[in-house]
């Protein structure tokens, strides 16, 4: 029977995982194998259905006033701490075509019924809970540079974050806060989220792996990181369109980088709810029924 760890599973007596260092090229390789992942396993119409929503409700928001406007940047760069949650479903498709499985898009979601679905609730509840503080600390740092008072348009508020000394303030420590962030975002979860996928672990043992990773490998998951918030940017820019092609690269590079940071071993295995005899519904089957190489 398969049985739900929340701190501690079954793989967390044995040996410590073996870390392996990195260099340069294998940030390069998971690149090019999360890319090859995502042409064989296209998952851009997920993200269509969970991005433009989100950015439908802002734009309303906006429309009946401009108080959000100052948390708009915030917002956007808040999601990147909460995207290694959003791509459970990237991290399951690339561990299944590695292992020669069936990579049909409903077992994006089989990580609901694996036995270390409470780690992973765990390690969502933290991520959300970093979310929360990094828009508090946002907002608090806006209103001690122009106070309680919304901006007046878009136009003056752009004017007064980019020729004011308390623009200035708020561009600037702002993202130095933001960079804390989402360190520490990064280190917790950069092998977690996938190694809970890979091992019948719990959500310490996870966290534990991934910060013993970017310790033995500082500079290169440092790089890593910046070229995650690049690639980003860049899909943020073109009204985030690029991010349907750029977070499910991400998604599944970040899959193959944790089979580069960490040495694979005989450890127990995450087990799975046998759903094989479930009637398939069409209507219960979305957004999974959305993908072309849907079975």
């Amino acid at each position: 029977m398969a049985h739900s760890h929340l701190i501690v599973g079954a793989a967390d007596g044995s040996a410590a995982p073996t870390i392996r260092r990195i260099g340069f090229a294998d940030l390069k390789d998971a690149l090019s194998q999360g890319a090859d992942d995502f042409l064989a396993m296209p998952t851009h119409a997920i993200f269509l259905c969970v991005i433009y929503p989100l950015i439908g409700l802002i734009a309303a928001r906006l429309a009946f006033g401009y108080s959000v406007l100052p948390l708009l940047y915030p917002l956007a760069t808040g999601f990147a701490l909460v995207g290694p949650l959003a791509a459970l479903g990237l991290y399951e498709l690339s561990r299944r075509r590695e292992q020669g499985l069936d990579t049909s898009a409903s077992h994006a979601f089989d990580v609901f019924r694996s036995s270390s679905i409470g780690g992973i609730v765990v390690l969502g509840l933290l991520l959300t809970l970093l979310f929360g503080l990094w828009m508090a600390a946002a907002n608090a740092i806006y209103i001690d540079n122009f106070g309680y008072k919304p901006p007046a348009s878009i136009a003056a508020f752009i004017s007064a974050v980019l020729t004011t000394e308390p623009g200035w303030n708020l561009i600037i420590v702002g993202n130095i806060v933001g960079l804390i962030f989402a360190a520490v975002a990064f280190t917790l979860t950069v092998v977690s989220f996938p190694m809970l996928l890979d091992r019948d672990v719990g959500a310490a043992g996870a966290l534990l792996t991934s910060i013993r990773a970017v310790i033995a490998n500082p500079l290169v998951m440092a790089v890593w990181g910046l070229i995650v918030a690049a690639l980003l940017l860049v899909g943020s820019l073109p009204f985030f369109i690029g991010l349907t092609v750029v977070m499910p690269i991400l998604g599944h590079a970040t899959w193959h980088l944790y089979r580069k940071l960490v040495v694979a071993d005989e450890s127990p295995q995450p087990t799975y709810r046998d759903d094989s005899q479930r009637v398939r519904r069409p209507a219960a089957d979305f957004p999974a029924a959305l993908f072309p190489w849907r079975k």
